[in-house]
């Protein structure tokens, strides 16, 4: 598969462009266990037009984690043309993605996001012009339609590749649904076989499994599967997923090839990931702000709470839930770090 010049090889695994999520810290944690392709928060192209710190720092990258995506998100086109060609001159991603699935209220409410599925028209009008502006190759991120009523991607998808995108990945569900419900992939399938698509079609949505991203790319025939909140806590998911796609089984059931030539982690070394990734994010944190180192180490923990919430290595402790709530109810490394390492042999026993 390629965008560009980009060659990500056969069945490439990607992470999602998710907002407090997927910053340098975290990018770099899951381009080291596999993924082929990582994407900065989404960007606002008015902040980003009227130069908003907050806002610009999101377009810090570095090599290390190439190839990288920038996504951007907006409602009017001249200031999207502006935002993509501020990308491009100030951060060289390799990819320009634009942002029309995300479906939460403060976005597609105002007509940006997924509410552009409301206006195809002024959707295609942005993409077509962003295409012209910059040299950078530009993908589209989108959802099925507005509701089970309008589900237009199949259509879309066709009008998307003739405005001159270069890949399409398409989230499972239409804006009505959020996140609930289960994924329709049928539709993505739908569109990958039409014969007329000839950009990479990259499918998202409920991929938490080695199996189901097997499925999709086996039963659905995508170019990429583009992995989100299945990656809170579980960067290594790139690892685990990727290895099985690559394997192969000797008659004995036994793995004869593996992708990345590591052994899987032990939930002790799963623990010392997220430790290192608390560390990271109030390194980043106090490197940003240079205040209070306190209260950057506090912002720290609480940038990294939801990875510690959602990581499937302290289930099946038990009487785990006072633990958990008190673990994340630490405000300080001297709270948290006992809390982690008395998890430590618990998850190991």
């Amino acid at each position: 598969m390629k965008i560009g010049n980009i060659d990500f090889g056969e069945k490439p695994l990607f992470l999602a462009p998710m907002e407090d999520v997927t910053d340098i810290g975290f990018r770099h944690l899951c381009k080291r266990f596999g993924a082929a392709m990582v994407y900065t928060e989404f960007v606002s192209a008015e902040a980003l037009v009227r130069s908003v710190k907050s806002t610009v720092s999101k377009l810090t990258i570095d090599d290390a984690e190439r190839p990288v995506g920038i996504q951007i998100y907006g409602r009017d086109v001249p200031q999207m043309v502006e935002a993509a060609q501020i990308v491009e001159q100030e951060a060289h991603p390799d990819v320009i993605d634009l942002n029309f699935g995300c479906p939460v209220k403060k976005v597609a409410g105002k007509g940006a996001g997924a509410g552009m599925l409301q206006n195809i028209p002024l959707l295609l009008d942005i993409t077509r012009e962003v295409v012209k502006a910059v040299k950078t190759p530009v993908t589209v991120k989108t959802r099925l339609g507005w509701n089970k009523e309008q589900l237009v991607i199949t259509t879309l998808a066709e009008q998307l590749q003739d405005c001159g995108i270069q890949a399409l990945t398409i989230h499972g569900r239409t804006r009505s649904q959020m996140y609930t419900g289960e994924a329709d992939w049928s539709l993505i399938g739908e569109v990958k076989a039409n014969p007329r698509i000839h950009i990479p079609i990259i499918g998202n949505g409920d991929i938490t499994t080695p199996e189901q991203a097997r499925l999709a790319f086996e039963r659905y025939g995508v170019d990429a599967v583009m992995i989100g909140r299945a990656t809170f806590g579980r960067p290594w998911i790139f690892q685990e997923i990727g290895d099985y796609l690559n394997s192969r089984k000797d008659e004995g059931g036994r793995s004869k090839e593996n992708s990345t030539n590591l052994s899987p982690l032990t939930n002790s070394e799963k623990l010392d990931v997220l430790i290192e990734q608390l560390h990271i994010n109030i390194e980043r944190i106090h490197a940003i702000k240079g205040k209070d180192p306190s209260e950057d180490e506090y912002r720290g923990i609480l940038h990294t709470r939801r990875h510690l919430a959602a990581t499937p290595i302290f289930k099946g402790i038990p009487d785990f839930r006072q633990t958990r709530i008190a673990m994340l109810r630490a405000n300080t490394l001297e709270e948290l770090l006992p809390f982690l390492e008395s998890c430590r042999q618990l998850i190991n026993n």
